[in-house]
Parts: structure tokens; sequence; C-alpha cells
């Protein structure tokens, strides 16, 4: 039985008021009263609007089923399908060219290219190493994955393979931060003389790459260059069993990887009670405020897993001092406008809409970081990104939901930026509409495959049956998915403002394969791309070397490609009205395997 303690009109389970009172509030400058009066006018003011809108979602679901009932075996016109949608008004007229006006949005946001982390909020340790994965070592990810082909073995140190590693990470040097007549594989000294970086005493061919060391300039500790926006530093150290056997000294390689993490409060956690919800936001909270540890044993010995520290090295001049950011910039992402949670109950009785409580009490818990220096955001701002929102009218319903947070915390109008998630098909097909409808705050737009096949399917299934999963992938809406999302978001005005994302690389240990295939997402015009680990987002890194990002988006504006709304309509369904029984039971074993 869950105690329930009063607070401006709402039922809320006592440890989650605790939480709140106790941990969360202190230090943020809002008052108690404050707080509760003002969740509770969003959920009783708001609340019955967030119904409204998922009842007009059901509406039009139905409209559209009974339309392919009437119409079953495919959409024979093109035309007729489009202007029903219209009518229905799951289509809505596109406006006037504008450009989104987002401002104070962090470097790792508008101005870099790279890998973006998804980690459950839940899980402290996963959550502190995604943080800490800003930075990764080349030479472990290739050493301990299939990269370099097969596995190591078990049982000690392959020689061998540490040897490949260290000549393919040379590789990456060379192509990367070529020197002018000496190859990286060949160096045996790298020094620092009149504020370059010479190799072998030979500089750079870009020495603006040359960003700082670490160490006496002579025989520094560490160097740390820059391409496309991404660093990389170079470790030395005579003393490491690597570095004492490379001519150089040079011991590792140490990437800038996963820019930015997505803290995730929805897809990847399962937070059905007031339990769940204050173990989530206790995390957050340590997050934001930079305290956040976790005790566990590795090989039979204890670790504690905190926070890195920022990196800090003398600058080429010797003279300052240059600063680079230890973790990845945090997002995290609240639920969808669908969902509901028991641990607060409204004047009636219902469980709040659990995307309005995380609203409040995740943004109230990132003002901690605000108000600290050094912390995660630089520019004073607090990044949520919102899933499953269906068409503009609930994209503006969020912001009019973090229009009143902001209001009742005391904030800066647009202080939280919103990543609007384009995984819902009425989102994709006017998302132009949705970016408008939060044009001031948005800060992210992505695409991603299983979600948004997940939602083409239950929208159109009425229509008949829908083709095996590898051959969706091969039909006209996918394509036209992923390159709308593209072009509108330029379109738009996000580059320099906002991330233009892809999806998941969904197998995880399958590492030689995701470096082959995901170098396509920074070449479709993508300023980031999720990965599933730590180790990915390292070999995903090199991607956003080898493909200046910001020249591809501005190629592609300035052919002025649009995909065609026609072509992301299309229904991607089977070419027979019922599938075979051979091929049902081969996608029965496939998933039973």
């Amino acid at each position: 039985m869950t105690t329930r303690v009063d607070r401006g009109g709402l039922a809320v389970a006592a440890e989650l008021a605790h939480f709140i009172e106790e941990k969360a509030l202190p230090g943020t400058g809002v008052a108690t009263d404050a707080f509760w009066v003002g969740l509770s006018a969003l959920a009783h003011d708001l609340g019955p609007k967030n119904k409204a809108l998922l009842d007009k979602r059901a509406a039009i679901q139905g409209q559209i089923d009974a339309w392919h009932v009437a119409n079953r075996g495919g959409v024979s016109d093109p035309k007729a399908y489009r202007a029903f949608l219209a009518e229905i008004g799951y289509l809505v007229p596109e406006g006037a060219p504008f450009e989104v006006g987002t401002q104070n949005v962090d470097p790792e946001i508008a101005k870099v290219a790279g890998p973006q982390l998804v980690v459950p909020i839940t899980n402290a340790r996963f959550a502190l190493n995604a943080a800490n994965a800003r930075w990764g070592s080349l030479y472990d990810v290739f050493y301990g994955t299939d990269v370099m082909g097969g596995l190591p073995k078990p049982g000690g140190y392959d020689k061998g393979r540490g040897a490949r590693v260290v000549a393919r990470a040379r590789v990456f040097l060379d192509e990367t931060f070529p020197a002018d007549g000496v190859s990286h594989a060949d160096a045996r000294r790298y020094h620092v003389e009149g504020g370059q970086l010479l190799v072998d005493d030979m500089p750079l061919m870009q020495p603006a790459q040359f960003v700082g060391y670490r160490g006496h300039p002579k025989a520094p500790d560490a160097v740390v260059l820059c391409n496309n926006g991404l660093h990389v530093e170079l470790v030395f150290d005579r003393t490491h069993p690597i570095g004492s056997r490379d001519q150089a000294g040079l011991a590792d390689v140490q990437m800038e990887s996963a820019l930015s993490a997505i803290m995730d409060c929805e897809d990847s956690v399962a937070c059905v009670d007031a339990e769940d919800k204050v173990a989530a936001y206790s995390n957050w909270l340590g997050l934001m405020k930079g305290d956040l540890e976790e005790t566990f044993e590795k090989g039979g010995k204890p670790m504690t897993r905190r926070l890195a520290d920022d990196r800090r090295y003398t600058a080429p001049d010797g003279t300052g001092e240059v600063v680079l950011k230890g973790r990845a910039l945090m997002l995290v992402r609240n639920v969808g406008h669908l969902m509901t949670n028991p641990a607060i109950l409204t004047r009636d009785g219902g469980e709040i809409y659990e995307g309005l409580m995380d609203a409040m009490v995740t943004t109230l818990i990132a003002m901690h970081d605000l108000q600290r220096a050094g912390g995660n955001s630089v520019t004073g701002s607090v990044y949520v990104v919102k899933p499953k929102m269906h068409g503009p009218e609930e994209v503006a319903f969020a912001s009019e939901i973090f229009a009143h947070v902001e209001a009742t915390l005391g904030l800066p109008a647009n202080t939280v930026k919103l990543g609007i998630m384009d995984e819902e098909r009425r989102t994709s097909a006017n998302l132009k509409e949705c970016i408008r409808a939060a044009a001031d705050r948005v800060c992210f737009i992505n695409t991603g495959f299983l979600d948004r096949t997940g939602d083409e399917i239950h929208t159109s299934m009425e229509a008949g049956p829908f083709s095996r999963k590898d051959f969706i992938k091969r039909k006209t809406w996918i394509g036209a998915y992923e390159n709308l999302n593209v072009d509108i978001g330029l379109e738009c005005g996000l580059q320099g403002r906002a991330q233009i994302g892809k999806g998941m690389w969904a197998k995880p240990d399958a590492m030689a394969e995701m470096l082959e295939q995901k170098i396509e997402h920074p070449k479709a015009g993508a300023n980031c791309a999720w990965v599933p680990s730590p180790t990915a987002a390292t070999l995903h890194a090199l991607h956003y070397h080898k493909v200046n990002v910001f020249a591809v988006q501005n190629k592609l504006k300035a052919s002025g490609r649009r995909a065609h709304l026609d072509a992301l309509l299309d229904i991607p369904l089977a070419s027979y009205r019922q599938w075979p029984q051979d091929q049902i039971m081969r996608e029965v074993e496939k998933w039973r395997r």
C-alpha cells in the first residue's frame, strides 16, 4: 500500500515527496510550496489537454483504419490517399519558410559533429560510463573488438595483435594529422618548438591542428590535436608496457568520442511507480550536481566510478591553458505524452501524466547544474529529449509544458531545449511544422528505424500484410524518411543551432560491421548518430574525422534537395495479400533464435 501525502491538491507517494523536498529542491532557490503549486497546476490545467491530444490520436487512427478496410489491398490512388490524410487533419498545410531561433546552445550540439550515447538512467554505473565516454582509447577498442579480425585470445596479452593495433592507429594519424615529409609510423620523437608540434623535427601539414600539450615541450607527456572539431590526445609514457616498446614512447591514442549522451527515462527503463522514479531522478540529480558515484567489484576488487575531470593542457605558445571537457554533454529523455504513473494522483484519483511529472522534476534537478561552474552546460541550458509525439500539435504542447515549468521554477524563457524525436509517421509527414511549433527551443531531431517502422506498421495495419523486416528497409518510404529529416532540418536552419541525428546501431558486438556501415550517417549530413556503448562511440568517432559533416550539409543546402512526401507515404506492404506459410515460419524461427 503506497503511503501518500497531500501536496497542492496532489496525492504524492511519500518517497517521491521526500526526495523532492529533501534532495532535489535544496540549493535551487525554488520554494517548496511554489514547486508543488506549479506541478499541481501543470497536472490539473494541462492534463485535460494532454488527454484531448491522445483522444485525437485515437480518433485519427480510427479513421485511417476504416479507410484502409474500405480500400483493402493497398493504396491504389496516392493522390486520393494524401487528400484523405489532409481531410482528417493527419497532414497539415506547410507554412512559409522560416529558421529556428534557438539560442544558448552548447557547442557539442551546435558546432561539432560526433557520436551520441543513449543509456538507462536507472543504472548509475552505466550512466557514469556514458558520461565519461567523452574520451576513449583507440588502442583498447581496436584490440578488444572484432575490428582487427576476430576477438583477442583469452589468457594474456597478444603481442602480435597489439602490434597490428599500433600500426592501424598510426595509419589513422597519417590520414588525419599528416606531418610534412614523415610518417607517424616512422616517428621517433614528438616535441614542441616555437608554438608548433614537430614530428621528427617536421611540422604538421596543417599546423593549426595542434591544440596543446602536457609536460615538458621537448618531451611532452601528452599532445592534443584537433580535426573537424574533434580532439585526439597522444599519450607518451616509456614506462607503460606499450610505450616502452614503442619507438616514440606512444602508449595510447585517446579519442574524443561521445560528445553527448542521452540519460534515458523512457525506452531503456521501466519506471512503473514512485520507487522506480526516485531511483531514476536520484541518478539524474547526482549527474547534475556532479557527485554521483557507484562502487562495484571488478576482478574481485572494489572499484568506484565517478564523473571524469576536465582535461588541461598548456597552449601551443607555452603561455596559456587549454581546457577540454572530460564528460559528454548530458541530455535527459522524458517519457512521451501517452504514459501515466501512480507516483502522483490528481484530484480525481487518476494517475498523473508521467511526461508532465518528468518535465517538472528533471528540469528542477538540472537547475543544480545551471548554478555551478564547470558543469554540464556552459551556456545555461537544459536539454530534454521528447519521444513519441504525433504531429505539430503535440510538439506545441510539449513546448507549452516547458514554458509552464520555466515560469514555475523562475527560469528564463527557452532555458529548456527540446529534442524532437522523428519516430512517429505523423511527425515525419509534418516535420517542418513540428519544428516550427518549437522553433525557439528545438535542439535536436533524429531518425530511427525500429520505432519509426513500428509506427509505420501500426498506422497502416489495416492496409494489408507488411513486408518482412529486411524488405521494409528496401522500400521507398525509408529512404524518403531518412532524407526528408535532413532536408527539412537544414531548410529550417538547424545547422549551427541543433543536432540532426540518426538512429542506433543495434548490434553492440558487431563493431567491424559498424565501422564499415555507420559512416553512412555522417555522409548523409547527420551531425550525430546513436551508438550502444562507449566502445562503439570511440570507433564511430573515426567516421567524423573522415567526413566533414558541415561541408556535407552545405552541399545539401546548395543542392536544394527535398525528398518527396508521396514517397514517405508509400506504405511498405508485401506484394501478396497473405504471407506464404514458409515465410511466416522463417520469420518465427529467426526471432526464436
